[in-house]
């Protein structure tokens, strides 16, 4: 019985090496929910305001604000603060910084997705 149960480890041993050295390490900070739902909306619209990004996401006002601010942080995206007439309005967009991390994170995405089929 052993025998048996060490040759079925030696047999599945080298498999699951190469697929776990094959997954990607994700960009954490977009790999959140609410973090990749905004950048993936700003990667589609050139910017949006606090209200779309909250329509959109169909979230609270302190979510969209907390997830934003750390993605700003990061340089992912540019704030603008602005009135209109008396009301505050605030904008964002994606930077290039922000493009790039998406675009590296959608690649992990797909070489992930690639070695999960592979295996």
């Amino acid at each position: 019985m052993a025998k048996a149960a060490r040759k079925i480890a030696e047999a599945v041993t080298p498999r699951r090496q190469a697929v776990e050295t094959s997954i990607p390490d994700f960009d954490r900070l977009i790999h959140e929910k609410t973090r990749l739902s905004i950048v993936s909306a700003l990667a589609v619209n050139p910017s949006l305001t606090f209200n779309e990004m909250k329509a959109i996401l169909k979230t609270t006002d302190g979510n969209v604000s907390v997830h934003a601010r750390k993605l700003e942080e990061a340089g992912y995206l540019a704030c603008k603060k602005s009135f209109e007439g008396r009301m505050p309005k605030t904008e964002y967009s994606l930077t290039a910084s922000g493009k790039r991390a998406l675009e590296k994170y959608l690649g992990h995405m797909e070489a992930l997705i690639k070695a999960t089929r592979r295996a």
